[in-house]
């Protein structure tokens, strides 16, 4: 099946509030290019040099979201023109992103990763973590990042009962977020609106379980090359 046809495949399926952000870490610019030709603007890369080098080639209306883990003295070279950076999991990261976000006169949008997984090779905040942060004042006198959400990444396992239960489990902590009084000056750098959790093999039942984002990287695009 062509590029093409998987992304329409997929689009035809989803709910109107759900984003798909194509996933396109290992592949060519000619890949990506089919995918933007058949529509698509949101892609995903893991990598930052790998995003900057597509960035620097594609066309310029895309939106580039960053879904790896990042180190922060790599920051810098996505600030000019990341829409989207998922995988927030510390305040120092938070505070080199807004660092580098008030450089190049922008705002950033950010998504916390929460740890939801059994596997402790998952990055991610816990709760109380997630808690201490959003009621730092660190956090608080930040200007230029904004947290539109929360990502999460379930458990690699075949166990659906499993997997609805980490997703299940990441929605609550969103609408416990979602619940504080975000129009106090406390919160005014968010705007929570954006659950990302779901890639090829379970976005279904993460849009089930309440996702509005999904990474769907080899149902698009078909293997990775890690070569």
């Amino acid at each position: 099946m062509s590029i093409q046809f998987n992304l329409h495949d997929i689009k035809s399926t989803l709910p109107e509030n759900v984003t798909l952000v194509a996933v396109s870490k290992t592949k060519p610019v000619s890949d990506l290019m089919e995918a933007y030709n058949a529509g698509q603007r949101i892609f995903g890369e893991n990598k930052i040099q790998e995003m900057v080098e597509k960035w620097e080639v594609m066309p310029k209306d895309i939106q580039w979201h960053m879904i790896g883990h990042v180190q922060t003295n790599k920051v810098k070279f996505m600030a000019p023109f990341v829409s989207l950076i998922h995988g927030v999991d510390s305040l120092k990261l938070l505070q080199e992103i807004n660092k580098q976000a008030l450089k190049n006169d922008r705002i950033i949008d950010c998504l916390l990763q929460m740890h939801i997984a059994e596997e402790e090779t998952k990055f991610g905040l816990n709760e109380e973590e997630l808690s201490a942060l959003l009621n730092s004042n660190e956090f608080q006198e930040m200007k230029n990042i904004r947290i539109l959400g929360l990502m999460g990444m379930a458990t690699f396992t075949d166990n659906q009962k499993q997997i609805r239960k980490e997703f299940t489990h990441l929605k609550s902590i969103f609408d416990k977020l979602q619940s504080l009084n975000t129009d106090s000056d406390n919160y005014r750098n968010c705007q929570l609106n954006t659950i990302s959790m779901g890639m090829s093999g379970d976005y279904k039942l993460a849009i089930e379980c309440g996702s509005t984002m999904i990474r769907v990287g080899s149902s698009i695009f078909g293997n990775r090359n890690y070569q």
